[in-house]
Parts: structure tokens; sequence; C-alpha cells
């Protein structure tokens, strides 16, 4: 059984008020974890994150992707 710590972790008022909710707590628990062990339990998230590092390295950028998303977006709507 894994052993579970609290710790704080300073935020704003309405994300104090959304995890007071145990589920969503324990849900942000889980994604603190990846994101300080990436991969180590999560063969999608070490995937996920070699395809982003690779992406990066060819010079993709956040903003080509918008862009595409909204080329795409807007030829579905037609």
């Amino acid at each position: 059984m894994n052993q579970s710590f609290k710790i704080e972790v300073p935020v704003g008022e309405a994300t104090a008020r959304a995890l007071s909710d145990a589920r969503r707590l324990e849900a942000v628990g889980r994604l603190v974890d990846r994101m300080v062990r990436p991969g180590a339990d999560d063969p999608l998230t070490a995937v996920l994150e070699a395809t982003a590092a690779a992406a990066q390295a060819a010079g993709l950028t956040h903003e080509a992707i918008e862009a595409e998303l909204a080329a795409y977006n807007a030829e579905r709507r037609l």
C-alpha cells in the first residue's frame, strides 16, 4: 500500500473551495504524484511527454498547435 502525506500548497480561493471535495482532492494528489515522477506508473503519460518533447525539439510551438486546432474546428463547422 502506498503511504500518503499531507502537504500545504498555496492556491486561490476558488481552487481551495473546489478541493474541499474529497474525490477531487484525491485526483489532484494523483496528478501531483505523476508530475513529480512523470511516467513512473503511467505508460501513457510517458508516451505523451516523449511526444511533446519531440514536437518541441522539432520547433512546434503552442501557437502553431492552436492555429491548427482553430483551422480544424472551422472546417468541421462548414
